[in-house]
């Protein structure tokens, strides 16, 4: 969501000058193309005219300390900014130890029961003993959904029946929590396709009866600055506490998600990251700045791979790794989710990828489907594979010879590419460079050199 917008910022604040001092026309230009870049992804214009103003502020004067150039300073300046603008901290949804009602509302189609699911899933992951209740009166097809999704997690859920009171749900959730303890209940509400008084006060006379801890808002980030007028409507009627932002990974331009926190006021808790049941993440403004910079998020991929987890492989010499070690790779990166999105946490590498660059997620699958038609014998000794074990191993996994052929001459530039640098990391004592100093740091920026 954020890819052309991080692209234009760097690009800007690649071009500023080094000079010692900062002057004010310099601040002056690149904060004109950050407004522009700003408003061009959909941002408010109240947000991105603060955002620069606060920025200008800071810049215009400001010594170059230490080895950070004119351009590294304002990319530290931009950063920073950025991470207030989304909301600074990470907040979460208070949770006590027991009578957590969390009320869910938002707009039909926002993705609010699949978020709900979401919810449900991360805090049983937690040791939460979880609830669901389908409380839309009058769409069944919204109940079912939830029973679905609850099936999936492994949780109870309670339906309401066509026209049911708001005070009749109450009294049966308390009914159920008296034979089945619960310590956390998310409540799933109507949603409508567009605000209505009529929704509104149905919301109303529930969350009086419920009297939630905690009222979500679910808003989806692809309808734009809409979204922050449909956040403001629901918090006058129903003060909602927190926002989750769903459909992040799609190609919107971003804008409602930097705007949020700064239009409503109200934190954002977790952002929708794919169609999964487990596609719910923990919203973090420093790590969500810092991807729109190209600088990654180091933290975000050690996560994924414990919540994964992966296991360290055996350390093996360069020129000992086969075909088995390459598919067991692949299968715990797999694990952490498509790979595209692993490659764009790590820093500098959103800048280093050509501009649309995409991973075939099947190409995988077929390089999978292609090593597990092998013998053990085969992946651990690939130079035993002739032409006739070739054509075996392409029928059984549905692949020509050309795609085998292409495999293993793979394998071999890899090993290839391993043995290199193997040598070039055993250079001097203890691994180290020449000399037995620690090898030069890349040209990054200086946030993640630190």
């Amino acid at each position: 969501m954020f890819e052309s917008l991080g692209n234009k910022l760097q690009d800007i604040l690649d071009r500023v000058g080094k000079e010692r001092q900062l002057t004010e026309s310099q601040v002056k230009a690149a904060m004109r193309e950050i407004r522009m870049a700003l408003l061009e992804a959909d941002v408010n214009f109240g947000v991105a005219k603060e955002f620069v103003a606060k920025v200008s502020e800071k810049a215009v004067g400001q010594d170059v300390s230490g080895s950070l150039n004119s351009g590294q300073t304002v990319v530290k300046l931009v950063h920073d900014e950025l991470i207030e603008t989304l909301g600074g901290k990470s907040i979460q949804p208070e949770l006590k130890t027991e009578g957590n009602v969390w009320f869910m509302v938002g707009l039909q189609g926002a993705g609010k029961t699949t978020s709900t699911g979401k919810l449900a899933l991360h805090y049983k992951a937690k040791g939460r003993r979880v609830l669901l209740v389908a409380a839309d009166t009058q769409r069944p097809a919204a109940r079912d959904q939830l029973e679905v999704l609850a099936k999936q997690v492994g949780v109870p859920v309670l339906k309401v029946a066509d026209g049911e009171t708001p005070a009749e749900t109450r009294r049966r959730v308390d009914e159920h929590l008296k034979t089945d303890f619960r310590d956390l209940v998310i409540v799933d509400t109507a949603g409508r396709l567009q605000i209505d008084e009529a929704l509104m006060d149905q919301l109303a006379d529930l969350q009086t009866a419920m009297q939630p801890t905690e009222t979500l808002l679910v808003v989806d980030a692809m309808t734009g600055q809409e979204a922050l007028n449909v956040a403001q409507t629901f918090d006058e009627r129903v003060q909602v506490s927190g926002l989750i932002i769903t459909k992040m990974d799609g190609d919107a331009r971003g804008g409602a998600a930097l705007s949020a926190r700064s239009v409503t006021g109200k934190p954002i808790y977790f952002a929708g990251t794919s169609e999964k049941i487990s596609g719910l993440d923990a919203f973090h403004p420093d790590r969500v700045a810092g991807r729109i910079l190209g600088m990654g998020d180091v933290l975000g991929l050690i996560e994924r791979a414990e919540l994964a987890d992966i296991k360290a492989m055996e350390v093996k010499k360069p020129g000992d790794f086969d075909l088995e070690d390459l598919l067991t790779q692949l299968r715990q990166i797999r694990k952490m989710g498509p790979l595209g999105d692993l490659l764009k946490l790590i820093p500098g590498m959103s800048r280093a990828l050509p501009e649309g660059f995409n991973v075939d997620e099947k190409q995988i699958q077929r390089i999978d489907a292609m090593i597990s038609s092998m013998t053990l014998k085969e992946r651990r000794n690939p130079k035993v594979i002739d032409g006739r074990r070739r054509k075996r191993i392409a029928a059984g996994s549905g692949h020509s010879v050309q795609d085998i052929n292409k495999l293993l001459k793979m394998h071999e530039q890899m090993k290839d590419m391993m043995k290199m640098l193997g040598r070039m990391g055993g250079k001097g004592p203890g691994g180290m460079g020449p000399g037995g100093k620690p090898p030069r740091m890349p040209n990054l920026p200086p946030n993640v050199r630190r």
